[in-house]
């Protein structure tokens, strides 16, 4: 799934060809996607002008006077400004077609993405319970602390809980732990607000060096340039289960945890 860095890389990628433009039409091939795509949504964002792109956790926010388009990417999905005449390829399900000439299409294999429409000051249940987010002043090593307290689960589900805060995938779970330390393991609850300022200073710092460099390579992601990441040259234990430490050479472990692959080093983390 793409996880924050490849979503705020897609938002950089295509604000540019979308900030002041009005939309010519909205063209969906396929409207089954996790919730059906509002049959009045073309309509409705015919001849307004797009003002600004924002994120929101995974979300992406495409904000009018008259309300916003709200796109999640789901699993597999990407948004890629394309020439409008070529033709659209299997999974190529919608087109924001602008005056300027200008395409942006949504592709999605497994159709888990979302285009929904907010009406100007309407809190959408998928936004409504979200914690800060991760490279705000909001967010810090007391924040995790006080949240944490008396919290028996590992604490890579802590750190990837959206309600606590929000974007941190199991790539970059995986990652700042292991720069910080910790084991992804150990229950939240007895980690101390010394060690969780640690972690939220690698949290944000992984977040801001996978968004420089354009997110992670995976299989389905690509940017809104249509070019993939280059995070994943960069990446300590994600991945490299049974592979040596980059640190210490000891051979990283792998293992599930809350149905996650999670990898780390237990001479390292503790």
């Amino acid at each position: 799934m793409p996880e924050l860095p490849e979503v705020e890389t897609t938002r950089r990628g295509v604000e540019p060809y979308c900030r002041g433009e009005i939309v010519q039409h909205l063209a969906v091939r396929e409207a089954r996607l996790r919730w059906p795509v509002p049959a009045r949504l073309p309509a409705l964002m015919a001849g307004l002008r797009i003002e600004s792109v924002e994120r929101r956790a995974k979300y992406l926010l495409f904000h009018t006077g008259a309300g916003s388009l709200l796109v999640h990417l789901g699993m597999s999905g990407s948004l890629r400004v394309v020439d409008p005449a070529q033709p659209p390829a299997r999974h190529d399900h919608i087109d924001l077609l602008l005056q300027s000439g200008a395409c942006l299409r949504y592709n999605d294999p497994r159709r888990f993405g979302c285009f929904l429409w907010l009406e100007p000051g309407e809190q959408h249940p998928l936004l409504s319970q979200l914690g800060p987010e991760p490279l705000s002043a909001e967010f810090d090593g007391m924040l995790l602390y006080r949240r944490s307290r008396a919290r028996k689960v590992p604490v890579k589900s802590f750190i990837m809980d959206a309600k606590v805060v929000v974007g941190i995938g199991n790539i970059y779970a995986n990652e700042a732990l292991f720069l910080s330390g910790i084991r992804p393991d150990r229950a939240a609850g007895r980690i101390s607000q010394a060690r969780y300022e640690h972690l939220a200073t690698h949290i944000k710092q992984v977040l801001t060096s996978a968004i420089t460099q354009g997110g992670t390579t995976l299989r389905d992601f690509v940017g809104g340039d249509g070019k993939p990441g280059y995070f994943a040259q960069q990446l300590y234990v994600y991945g490299r289960g049974g592979e040596p430490c980059k640190r210490c050479g000891d051979q990283l472990k792998e293992r599930r945890l809350a149905q996650r692959t999670t990898v780390f080093c237990v001479a390292c983390q503790r």
